[in-house]
């Protein structure tokens, strides 16, 4: 048999592999003793490179900070600069972390389960899926006795969700050689030959006494992650009396439709809003519930003046706004569109306020274009920001043969003619890399799955998607 004939032999196996992927809860965190993002990520890790081990393939480990999975060229391992390392190599990047589980899931967020054709589980389309899908394909070559002319690897990264600016690509290539070209399945088909800049900071301002008597702000918290739509949102008040603080939610709901509640917590008063999540990078299909919150908050007449301010800052100039059009950075281009901003998280107490906001930017401008737009606006309310991470954004031409060959392929395997290679709001491991470019897993009008509940992917996709790499890989390659 072929390899195609050969990857639908492999069904069984591949849900098998991702199921158990899947089981495994691998949100990056701080590090545990010899393991740099924490235990559950490091045993998704381990659980590929012994998969790699198993297929016969050559694998290494990096410090447990990243490692691959590869075939063909020269014996794995050499170092940048050594005799192993000048081998061509083709790169094919994913991640094995995943974005906290969030609530209200109707399957269980770790587990794996089959249902109707489909694989639920945290990671299963972003980036679980994609890894098994990239793993069976290069298996599929290699046992029906394929060997391309360059050295096929896959890249196995531990921290691309966790805020961290990829230290672990970054001790990783410190010691393996960059690919000379390749993709990454963690965005959606067919090709992307651009991605926007990606900002990523902290707007705080500092909370002075009051001494006044009336509604206080004790806390306030929303979101799990800057590159979520956040689907909740809690406030926690105190004061003499909540009667009116209840009329005014209660008249509140009735004119938005927002779902929020209300109830006593021992002296004081709880508000929770409830959102629709959705990735930071296409915000328009979420709900966000700080946004919801805030718009609530600015009713109450807050007693604290700079707690006050915050709440009005956000209302003012953010809202319910995507694209910074009240903030100073409505900034837009022919290539890749409107910018995008999202206000991922918000933590508050009596000290200070925080808004954790996710950015991403046309191909055109920079980060200093963005930040200069903002600056007059958060100078009037005295706002500090702190720059957590920034990915400049990437573009390589359409008519690239790298692009070129990815849209045949697509194209053999999907018999859609009319996609185009496109620019996307998204932030993948392709930065990482020289020469490379995001390529599926999600495929047009299939809904956008990640970091949302009920994440799924058809088996049906996953084993085409599979064929997709495959022959990408031998075209590539050969």
């Amino acid at each position: 048999m072929g390899y195609l004939e050969r990857i639908d032999s492999y069904r069984d196996d591949m849900i098998r592999d991702l199921k158990g992927l899947i089981a495994i809860p691998g949100v990056a965190g701080g590090p545990e003793g010899d393991m740099p993002f924490g235990e559950d990520v490091h045993r998704a890790f381990l659980y590929m490179l012994d998969m790699g081990r198993k297929a016969d393939f050559d694998t290494l480990n990096v410090n447990n900070y990243g490692g691959h999975i590869e075939f063909g060229g020269r014996s794995a391992g050499g170092e940048a600069g050594s005799a192993e390392g000048e081998t061509e190599v083709m790169g094919i990047l994913v991640h094995l972390d995943v974005v906290p589980a969030g609530s209200d899931w109707d399957y269980p967020p770790f587990e794996g389960q089959v249902t109707d054709g489909r694989i639920y589980g945290r990671g299963a389309a972003d980036d679980k899926g994609p890894a098994i899908a990239a793993f069976y394909a290069m298996k599929a070559l290699k046992e029906e006795g394929f060997t391309p002319g360059k050295k096929v690897r896959l890249i196995l990264g531990l921290d691309e969700e966790a805020g961290t600016g990829w230290k672990g690509m970054d001790a990783y290539f410190s010691k393996v050689e960059k690919p000379s070209f390749g993709f990454t399945p963690d965005a959606e088909f067919p090709a992307i030959h651009g991605e926007m800049g990606i900002m990523i900071f902290e707007l705080v301002k500092k909370f002075g006494k009051s001494k006044l008597q009336g509604i206080e702000l004790r806390s306030l918290t929303g979101g799990n992650a800057a590159n979520m739509v956040a689907d909740h949102a809690r406030a926690v008040l105190r004061a003499d009396s909540y009667d009116e603080i209840k009329e005014l939610l209660a008249e509140y709901r009735k004119e938005t439709g927002y779902k929020m509640a209300v109830k006593g917590i021992g002296k004081s008063l709880e508000i929770t809003a409830s959102g629709i999540s959705s990735h930071g990078a296409r915000p328009e299909k979420g709900l966000n519930a700080i946004s919801v919150m805030m718009g609530f908050l600015c009713k109450i007449g807050i007693v604290n003046d700079d707690m006050a301010d915050f709440i009005d800052f956000f209302n003012s100039h953010i809202g319910f706004d995507l694209h910074g059009e009240r903030i100073g950075c409505d900034f837009s281009d022919e290539a890749s569109g409107k910018l995008i901003f999202n206000v991922g998280m918000v933590r508050s107490d009596n000290e200070a306020g925080k808004l954790t906001v996710n950015i991403r930017y046309p191909v055109t401008i920079d980060d200093e274009t963005v930040y200069n737009g903002m600056m007059s606006y958060l100078d009037k309310y005295d706002l500090g920001v702190v720059k957590l991470n920034h990915q400049p954004p990437i573009y390589i031409p359409s008519d690239d043969p790298l692009i070129t060959t990815l849209m045949e392929v697509y194209r053999r395997h999907t018999g859609d003619k009319e996609s185009k290679a496109m620019i996307i709001g998204g932030g993948t491991y392709a930065r990482s890399m020289e020469n490379a470019v995001a390529f599926g897993m999600t495929f047009p009008g299939e809904p956008e799955l990640a970091h949302q509940k009920n994440e799924y992917i058809l088996i049906e996709n996953l084993i085409t998607a599979t064929k997709i790499f495959a022959d990408s890989i031998h075209e590539l390659t050969k």
